[in-house]
């Protein structure tokens, strides 16, 4: 039970941790924004991250993404796998970075299965193996250990172990794991955007060595990376039958700072340019876009306004709405209910989408 710092509500879908509810954060936007930064600011320095994207007027510039850090000497980027060192960027780089990975048999459980061509052999004889799901094909899942977001209910927050440790693995290590059966490979995260210059390396030596078959190239974003690299992402996948998921997590931006600390902006403004794509490849799906409906703050107003902005680029475009399960800083929030999801569902299609799909349906009561 979480009790709102300015109206002093109580309530079950309030977090404890930001303990503002979602009417204050839409009324008040200025007052709520600077009250969730300090709040992310605290959790972040938990993990030795930096409480914000820092600016030093000295600094060395990083352009990866939205956050455009400007690093001083001795200091870290937001992301947490850059250093300044005498006026370099050290850390991560493009033969080198902080990942796992594992072999995930298809069809996999992944955002887009149930549209992509792992799940359903759309695409079919160009870019998936069969007509069907790709049983005995496998994903090659590619977890980064770093993320340019803060998102309090974060899903998989356990990678934030691995993001300050000083060990690496080079880039022989994950293109080695490509095996004959791999028809596709997909970056989610954490987030692929801090070490983008090495998984787009990983991704052009992959498919140069396997030049005679099909090798999927996907990625699972937040979608706030510069828009050159978001280019070559885009390229890699529409030649190799991937696709792009991109998690638009908020509509209203004072709400998406309060629940991942960075602006929204930049994400919508790369959708929607990647939207013009779409009828290069339109089969399998270029483009997915997913949403996790959060009790308490992401409601059925969030996803209408969402869905209308996607239904205005291309009402085809698939969209899933993803199930919550308490995690990381939202632990005490519950899951979502039934009532939620149908609500979400029904805004989204009043909104003019035609392909919308309830995810973890296991975690609905």
């Amino acid at each position: 039970m979480g009790i709102c710092r300015i109206c002093e509500k109580t309530s079950p879908v309030i977090s404890k941790e930001l303990a503002l509810c979602l009417d204050c954060i839409r009324r008040h936007p200025q007052k709520t924004e600077k009250m969730a930064r300090e709040v992310h600011a605290q959790l972040r320095a938990q993990w030795g991250l930096p409480k914000e994207s820092p600016r030093h007027p000295d600094g060395v510039s990083c352009h990866l993404c939205v956050n455009r850090c400007r690093i001083g000497k001795g200091e870290r980027g937001y992301c947490g796998v850059r250093t300044n060192c005498d006026g370099r960027l050290e850390g991560v780089d493009r033969l080198k970075g902080k990942f796992s990975w594992y072999h995930d048999p298809l069809p996999t459980n992944c955002v887009g299965d149930w549209v992509c061509a792992g799940g359903t052999g759309c695409g079919y004889p160009d870019y998936a193996y069969c007509k069907g799901a790709e049983y005995g094909y496998e994903n090659l899942a590619v977890f980064p250990y770093a993320c340019t977001f803060h998102c309090l209910y974060c899903q998989n927050w356990h990678f934030r172990y691995h993001t300050l440790k000083e060990s690496y693995q080079s880039i022989e290590d994950l293109t080695g794991a490509v095996k004959n059966n791999t028809a596709c490979i997909c970056y989610f995260g954490g987030d692929p955007t801090p070490q983008i210059p090495m998984l787009l390396e990983v991704s052009r030596r992959a498919i140069e060595e396997n030049p005679e078959r099909i090798l999927r190239i996907c990625w699972e974003t937040n979608g706030a990376i510069s828009r050159p690299y978001l280019k070559d992402i885009a390229q890699t996948t529409l030649s190799s039958g991937g696709c792009i998921k991109f998690d638009l997590k908020a509509w209203n931006e004072t709400l998406h700072i309060a629940l991942t600390g960075v602006t929204n902006k930049q994400t919508f403004e790369n959708f929607a340019w990647l939207t013009e794509m779409i009828s290069l490849r339109p089969d399998p799906p270029f483009l997915i876009a997913s949403t996790l409906m959060v009790p308490g703050y992401i409601d059925e107003h969030e996803v209408k306004y969402i869905a209308e902005f996607i239904a205005k680029l291309n009402p085809e475009l698939p969209y899933s709405l993803l199930a919550f399960h308490p995690q990381y800083n939202m632990s005490d929030l519950p899951a979502t209910t039934r009532k939620q999801a149908e609500a979400c569902v029904r805004a989204a299609s009043k909104a003019g989408l035609k392909r919308i799909k309830v995810g973890n349906t296991h975690l609905l009561w």
